[in-house]
């Protein structure tokens, strides 16, 4: 029975609002289980917009090696790389083992990206 007004997404027995409509099969109210045709979105217009992303080349294949201090992975500190000899490193901690024991330190070094882990 027909307790509300025919509005197209809504149930007409309990006016809730219906599910978005399927590529086939019929709608169920999810408030009162009720089956209906897919008619009972007659009237209802729908518009959809696809937005794809833009592809820069450049950004992909022309990357520059990064030297300078202002492009390092996290806080820099005055530690030598044991591969080059650079006197700075980047660095970033995690907790990797469980919570009573330290953080593991990931070093990286600036100039030549060699990278080192330490156990604190």
């Amino acid at each position: 029975m027909d307790m509300f007004s025919n509005c197209p997404g809504f149930c007409p027995s309990c006016g809730s609002i219906l599910p978005e409509l399927q590529v086939k099969g019929n709608v169920i109210c999810c408030n009162c289980r009720q089956e209906f045709q897919p008619d009972v979105y007659s009237g209802e217009k729908s518009e959809f917009t696809i937005h794809f992303n833009t592809y820069d080349p450049s950004k992909v294949f022309n990357r520059t090696k990064r030297e300078s201090e202002s492009d390092a992975d996290g806080p820099v500190v005055e530690r030598k790389c044991p591969k080059c000899n650079h006197d700075k490193m980047s660095y970033a901690t995690l907790q990797l083992r469980s919570a009573d024991e330290g953080q593991t330190v990931f070093f990286t070094c600036l100039k030549c990206k060699f990278k080192e882990s330490e156990n604190s």
